[in-house]
């Protein structure tokens, strides 16, 4: 009975209905194999770089709860200044996969070169923005008194380092796209570890390097971005691969190629202000609890990007073979795909679920030594385990969906759930309902799962598979 039940649920027979198929599918072996050959690198590279980050904030706690706090105000700022970059990279990777299925070396070269540009324009414009505007940004953002300083030095010198990150994410996009996840995986573990090795110098003064705190914390992140650009720079300079930007394709802009990234990047681009808007007051909100429980929550969030991690490793997966499938005019294996990074989460997130309850104080006081941040967060810890499964799921269908090039729905459903529901529900929960902090989180897990049903709405369609790019 319950082979036969595993069998049904992780089968890639009774994955597609028989109506769809268009031909020869992978067996179950195969297809499980192809899947985890593009997840696995993504995977590795998410969750490490989430461990990464998380003794980053570690190394910064040391400080004391304020720098925790001084950093992490810093974080929806900055993602609302990338998300223009993000925005542009979900076309980059949507073309290229298309253009990869297809074996449009060429097309696929083109959509890279004119991204590049884009880009490099984007990053430097919004950067420096930024850098004069860092104040009353992060002042808006919720910044205390008490961290408002410190937040400001940190962010302007991040900035600096967010010029080589975009073209980096573009490169890194586009290499995703065809299924070469292993150079993000590289750059991105290359660009923390340098991060942390400069943390441990910076932050504390070791060896002869001078004492700086959260001025080092922020020169250390940026030296990681400048690393990380060269790395992925290499990988597309007369290397004679698939993506190779020496070749003779000219760097002038052409209309259908510049249109096909726009008409995914303009709806990811809708997205992205919903998301960093929905962000943007979710944390504001949060900070206005006050710096201890600001500084518990930024904690959790690095938690909780363990589970996003396995979920995003998953999501590039699916996007770059749904992508691919449907270049090769493979609906069905696009359905396949999609479903089997899905099953693979499921169990994922089922171990996560059961370390996140288990080892919930173990994990909050890695972080820090307030009794008061510990007990709150493992209370938090046990909503955090509740919202992985949703988490997971609805980022894997999202990043389907993305690779299809049906952004327009993904934007309409983070409108609802982020830009509207999460920030209506966090206020109602954390004021007039007094829950404070804990509130907060319980406004994830409803958006978590709002988002899930939503999209899996549109998976079941099939209506994606038929979009053109």
């Amino acid at each position: 009975m319950l082979k036969d039940l595993l069998t049904r649920i992780f089968s890639c027979r009774y994955m597609v209905k028989s109506e769809h198929i268009k031909g020869e599918l992978p067996s179950t072996k195969s297809g499980y194999n192809i899947t985890l050959k593009i997840a696995w690198p993504s995977i590795v590279e998410a969750v490490l770089v989430s461990l990464i980050a998380s003794v980053d904030t570690m190394m910064v706690g040391v400080i004391g709860p304020e720098a925790i706090a001084a950093v992490g105000i810093t974080n929806q700022p900055r993602f609302i200044l990338l998300a223009v970059i993000l925005s542009l990279n979900v076309g980059v990777t949507a073309v290229v996969a298309r253009r990869k299925g297809a074996g449009d070396i060429k097309g696929a070269n083109r959509c890279l070169k004119q991204c590049l540009i884009l880009s490099l324009l984007f990053g430097t414009t919004l950067s420096l923005a930024g850098i004069v505007f860092a104040r009353p940004l992060l002042t808006f953002a919720g910044a205390q008194a008490d961290i408002i300083n410190n937040s400001v030095v940190y962010f302007r010198i991040i900035l600096i380092g967010m010029i080589f990150n975009s073209v980096c994410l573009t490169i890194n996009a586009a290499q995703r796209g065809i299924g070469n996840t292993k150079i993000s995986m590289y750059t991105n573990l290359t660009a923390n570890v340098v991060n942390l090795i400069f943390n441990a110098l910076l932050i504390n003064g070791l060896l002869f390097f001078p004492k700086l705190g959260v001025t080092g914390a922020a020169i250390a992140t940026t030296l990681g971005n400048i690393v990380a650009f060269f790395m992925a720079l290499k990988s597309v300079l007369g290397n004679h691969g698939f993506l190779d930007i020496t070749t003779r394709i000219p760097w002038k802009f052409d209309k259908h190629t510049v249109s096909s990234v726009f008409n995914v990047s303009s709806s990811a681009m809708v997205e992205q202000v919903f998301l960093r808007i929905g962000f943007f007051v979710y944390a504001k909100m949060v900070a206005a609890l006050g710096t201890t429980d600001f500084a518990t929550h930024q904690i959790c969030m690095n938690i909780l990007n363990l589970s996003f991690a396995v979920g995003d490793g998953f999501s590039i997966a699916a996007s770059s073979l749904v992508g691919q499938s449907l270049g090769a005019k493979r609906p069905d294996k696009a359905m396949l795909y999609a479903s089997i990074t899905q099953r693979l989460a499921l169990i994922a997130s089922t171990i996560l679920f059961f370390f996140f309850i288990l080892g919930r104080n173990f994990l909050v006081g890695l972080f820090t030594n307030e009794a008061a941040i510990i007990a709150q967060g493992s209370v938090i810890m046990i909503i955090i385990a509740f919202t992985t499964h949703a988490q997971t799921s609805q980022v894997i269908i999202s990043g389907s969906l993305r690779g299809a090039g049906d952004t327009k729905y993904v934007a309409l459903t983070s409108f609802i759930s982020i830009g509207v529901v999460r920030p209506l529900l966090t206020w109602i929960l954390c004021f007039p309902a007094g829950l404070g902090l804990v509130g907060a989180w319980f406004a994830v897990f409803i958006d978590q799962n709002m988002r899930l049903f939503i999209n899996f709405l549109r998976f079941r369609t099939g209506k994606w598979t038929r979009i053109e790019l």
